[in-house]
């Protein structure tokens, strides 16, 4: 049949006929997928064609999105423009923070901000600006509900990769292709026996939940957050400033907030380079460098974030009304949810003293975590290879290692700290790992050739 094109005809978009069999399905569409989709596209216009890799992508939400829940209106980025979908893979990319800047006509505006780090809203815009450049080679409200390998003469030579729109369930879609790169990013975590409710919530709801509760005009006295890292400061931030008359608490077990390392030198364990060395170093290596260079992003907040929390309740000191209040050394024992509250129990870990709180709000800010790869995969889990510790093997290239008789690549965009080190789950390296992940489909697609 035919090959359909989009809007650019050097890339073949999305496809579902019977004849057509894709040499790489993208499964979730979040940055690191979208910065693939544009390594691919690229490398096929500057070859005319030559060096063409037949991609599609499968989203499950309705439209680009991408930490929505946590775009708070000054909330600014933790890593550097540069850092973009290109920029240290293709300094010339069009695709570039700089050249969305300039087509949106605040490139100058931008340049006398003397910053590295642009606002979150803003750094959402430009991924939704590059998302919708390769429009075409992305069908969205398509869940991922299985991938089975497809077996020819005793050879796993494909997968059929089959989606479904959440609108209508019984709409199922087969595409078959010679590879797969799953990148579903992180999932929220919550602590055992969590249960999100009308009042309890994880902060990656914390946008969309807040603007209904001051839509309904739900009276807000006291909310309690929980946990430690840069998203629990920044809720308690928000809250702070959203219900100008709550008390808003903060509960953690450190004895306050840890600053992120930033600095020079530590911030080269995210350097392209230092992915090379931590693949290359022995187990005990590998952990070592992940235990000393953990701050530079686990439960750590930008020290500005900290400033600003700590005059804050300085000033409510000063002036008798303390509304901020730390509750440091200090983990959430019981909490037990009513019709019309939240009752938690915080106990200060030095003396074991335990007190009641009635809150109207609780907010989970206790991270995420990769989703599991059977989540995604199902029986193709089972063609995948272990190490002595039960953690997948994983190529420099970002390969799965499978079975002998499986020609049929997997490719992952994180869930790979094991093996790449820290920047994983991170945008620092995402623009190299979709030009290392395009090298190795294009080198797989020209020995089928």
């Amino acid at each position: 049949m035919s090959l359909l094109r989009g809007g650019d005809d050097a890339v073949t978009t999305l496809q579902s006929g019977p004849d057509s069999i894709y040499d790489v399905v993208g499964i979730g569409f979040g940055p690191s997928n979208l910065a693939l989709a544009i390594a691919l596209h690229e490398r096929t216009a500057r070859s005319l064609g030559r060096d063409e890799v037949r991609a599609g992508f499968l989203e499950r939400q309705p439209r680009f999105g991408w930490h929505r829940g946590m775009l708070i209106d000054d909330a600014t980025m933790q890593v550097s423009f540069l850092k973009d979908l290109v920029t240290m893979r293709d300094p010339t990319s069009d695709f570039s923070f700089l050249c969305y800047l300039r087509e949106r006509g605040r490139l100058v505006d931008f340049l006398n901000q003397k910053t590295l780090f642009p606002l979150r809203v803003e750094f959402h815009d430009y991924f939704e600006w590059a998302a919708a450049r390769v429009a075409h080679l992305v069908e969205y409200s398509a869940e991922v509900v299985s991938v089975r390998p497809v077996t020819e003469e005793g050879e796993v030579r494909w997968f059929d990769v089959t989606s479904r729109d959440p609108a209508a369930p019984d709409r199922l879609t087969v595409r078959r292709t010679r590879s797969i790169c799953v990148a579903t990013g992180l999932e929220p975590h919550l602590p055992p026996d969590a249960v999100r409710s009308e009042r309890v919530l994880h902060n990656s709801e914390l946008l969309p939940r807040v603007g209904e509760l001051l839509r309904s005009g739900t009276p807000i006295r006291r909310a309690v957050v929980l946990g430690a890292g840069q998203s629990a400061a920044e809720a308690v931030d928000y809250l702070h400033r959203s219900f100008p008359d709550a008390e808003v608490c903060s509960v953690f077990a450190k004895y306050g907030y840890t600053p992120a390392d930033d600095s020079p030198f530590a911030n080269r364990i995210f350097d392209p380079e230092a992915v090379d060395l931590y693949y290359g170093a022995p187990r005990e290596v590998k952990q070592s460098l992940f235990d000393y260079h953990r701050s530079t992003n686990y439960s750590v907040v930008d020290m500005d974030l900290i400033e600003a929390l700590s005059r804050t309740m300085y000033q409510e000191k000063v002036q008798g009304r303390q509304r901020l209040r730390m509750m440091n050394v200090s983990r959430l024992r019981e909490v037990e949810v009513r019709a019309d509250e939240v009752r938690v129990t915080v106990e200060f870990l030095p003396t074991g003293e335990r007190q009641e709180l009635a809150a109207d709000l609780l907010v989970y800010a206790t991270g995420y975590q990769p989703q599991g790869i059977g989540d995604n995969l199902g029986e193709v889990v089972k063609l995948c290879l272990r190490d002595e510790e039960d953690a997948l093997r994983v190529g420099r290239d970002h390969r799965v290692a499978t079975s002998p008789n499986v020609t049929a690549d997997i490719y992952l965009q994180g869930g790979t700290e094991h093996t790449h080190g820290l920047t994983s789950t991170l945008l620092s390296t995402t623009a190299v790992r979709a030009g290392e992940i395009s090298s190795s489909l294009l080198a797989g697609r020209l020995a089928d050739r």
